[in-house]
């Protein structure tokens, strides 16, 4: 009976899986801490002045190390708010950058590989670049399925620029009907053949915005080009 009474008013021992109430709510504590990703000014300021109370009196922390804690939050808090600053300022540029690029609907700009829109009065026409001229060059003209429309050539080219010309009608002679279309050209130069990029004029429709930050243009005959990538622009 001693044996048992002793049990009933000694310390009781918990197996090692089983937590009382307190330890319980000091472990969640502790997960609540960890899972804060940052420590505010105040947070700061109130571990710093705990540190200062409960430091050994006998052995204190040198006044170096407390400056150098110090400097390293306000470094911190100082990089902080520079980001959290440029970040303000990119989506302003951003902002600004779209409200400028809009200024261009409506009008005519000049893209690389751009669309060939064809209508009742107009055809659009293209240009490329010769550097060295050429001796002779294709244009080939090819509908939205891939298909070969119309083929025309032209002579010796001078270097520079080469206006390219489509009367908007078929092998046949036969008018190809309003839609949208696209051009290759094949040049010989110095005896090399090359393929340069042929620019076409297409109107803007509407812009939007990019994830990265570009401008995308949405022209005439279903197109979206980077703004980066307009060569000239015009009413």
């Amino acid at each position: 009976m001693s044996t048992s009474s002793s049990s009933l008013t000694g310390a009781v021992s918990l197996p090692s899986n089983i937590m009382t109430s307190a330890q319980y709510q000091a472990q969640q504590s502790a997960l609540a801490s960890a899972q804060s990703t940052s420590m505010g000014q105040s947070a700061f300021l109130t571990l710093f002045t705990t540190q200062l109370k409960n430091q050994d009196p006998t052995d204190p922390v040198k006044n170096e190390a407390f400056v150098a804690q110090l400097a390293q939050f306000s470094q911190l808090e100082a990089t902080t708010a520079m980001k959290t600053s440029m970040d303000s300022m990119a989506s302003t540029m951003s902002n600004d950058r779209l409200l400028g690029a809009a200024s261009l609907i409506g009008k005519s700009v000049t893209v690389p590989n751009g669309p060939v829109v064809v209508t009742n009065t107009t055809v659009s026409q293209g240009t490329i670049n010769l550097p060295t001229g050429a001796d002779g060059v294709t244009l080939n003209v090819y509908d939205s399925t891939g298909a070969i429309v119309k083929s025309q050539t032209y002579g010796t080219q001078a270097a520079g620029s080469m206006t390219l010309s489509w009367d908007g009608t078929d092998n046949s002679g036969n008018a190809v009907a309003n839609g949208t279309y696209s051009y290759s050209v094949i040049a010989i130069s110095k005896g090399q053949t090359i393929s340069p990029t042929v620019s076409t004029q297409a109107t803007v429709q509407s812009v939007t915005g990019s994830a990265t930050g570009a401008m995308m243009l949405n022209v005439s005959g279903g197109k979206s080009v980077d703004l980066s990538t307009v060569t000239n622009i015009s009413q």
